[in-house]
């Protein structure tokens, strides 16, 4: 070090900085686990916006309106679309063509199409049909999980297993979900503790993948890899995918730091559609055309057609009488 002096020197010395403070060692390797991650070279996109996209619309999407939604989409490349929900209409009058739905729709050989099923009921009706895959869904605030589906989150749990149980005997595979991942509009902000219990609970139970949700939109990239980074340790990253709303503009920002960190399957909605009717002030997940945008240009494969999604997003938007929600969507109409 030449005519350094001895002080800096030893501020400089690693081997004396691990000596002095033991626990820096451990934190600097953590660091480096999240910032140096290389990116997947492919990542797995979950159209949801069939189902969690028109959920939370006032106004009833007529049937043939949804069937061609999820026909377009069918035809971008997207190897999994979400179709509907076999909950009840009552709570979701939105989703009560359910049956119409997942029997009106053209399926593709290289497409799946899961649907909800809060309970057993639910799982029945869309088993009868004919649903080949399933979802659940759960919640890691009790508050949330009690206005949301009626139950407690131990409650929730003894639902999912006795769902999940009867689907592994008929080889039907169920992925699972936890809402409030990030933030929760009763309870505030959730301990990543919590999300992790919920989705390692989910994930031994049998759930082929477990979406980790920021059902209001109030996630940062820290508190995504924080969250993250906690999940990790119980589930791997193989098994794990994000669900991003945009109500503040951090989803693309979040599913970036979800990236760095091994996720590699990321659920968006066409045009950005969505909200969710049990969080007030929730705005739409982030748009399928901003992610496959922002993947393209990383170099990162998806298999997916962008120009076909900004067609079916034109198509739902003006069936809906509403602009997109998608920035490049937006941008790329100007430019024509």
């Amino acid at each position: 070090m030449g005519n350094v002096p001895t002080t800096v020197k030893h501020c400089l010395s690693y081997e004396q900085l691990v000596r002095d403070y033991p626990w820096l060692k451990r934190w600097l390797q953590e660091e480096k686990s999240i910032t140096t991650h290389e990116y997947p070279e492919f990542v797995k996109i979950v159209e949801v916006g069939p189902r969690d996209g028109l959920q939370n619309e006032k106004e009833i999407v007529p049937t043939g309106v949804k069937i061609q939604l999820i026909d377009m989409l069918s035809g971008t490349g997207l190897p999994v679309i979400e179709a509907t929900s076999f909950v009840s209409s009552k709570w979701v009058p939105q989703m009560a063509d359910h049956t119409d739905v997942l029997q009106g729709i053209q399926r593709s050989p290289h497409v799946r199409y899961p649907v909800l099923t809060p309970n057993m009921r639910g799982f029945q009706d869309a088993v009868a049909a004919g649903a080949t895959e399933v979802a659940v869904f759960g919640s890691a605030s009790e508050t949330f999980s009690r206005k949301n589906i009626n139950c407690s989150i131990d409650e929730s749990m003894l639902r999912f297993e006795e769902v999940i149980n009867t689907a592994k005997e008929r080889q039907i595979p169920v992925r699972g979900y936890v809402s409030c991942a990030l933030g929760c509009p009763h309870e505030g902000h959730i301990e990543p503790s919590k999300v992790t219990e919920v989705a390692k609970r989910l994930y031994e139970m049998g759930c082929y993948e477990v979406s980790l949700g920021d059902t209001i939109g109030v996630g940062t990239p820290g508190s995504m890899a924080k969250m993250l980074h906690s999940v990790m340790r119980e589930v791997p990253s193989s098994a794990l995918a994000v669900h991003c709303h945009d109500t503040y503009g951090q989803a693309l920002a979040n599913i970036l730091t979800a990236l760095q960190m091994g996720v590699c399957v990321v659920d968006s909605a066409v045009a950005g559609l969505g909200g969710c009717p049990y969080a007030r002030g929730s705005s739409g997940n982030v748009s399928t055309e901003d992610v496959l945008y922002m993947l393209n240009g990383m170099g990162i494969e998806t298999g997916v057609d962008l120009p076909k999604v900004i067609e079916a997003g034109d198509f739902i938007c003006k069936a809906l009488c509403r602009k997109t929600n998608s920035k490049v969507a937006e941008a790329r109409g100007r430019l024509l």
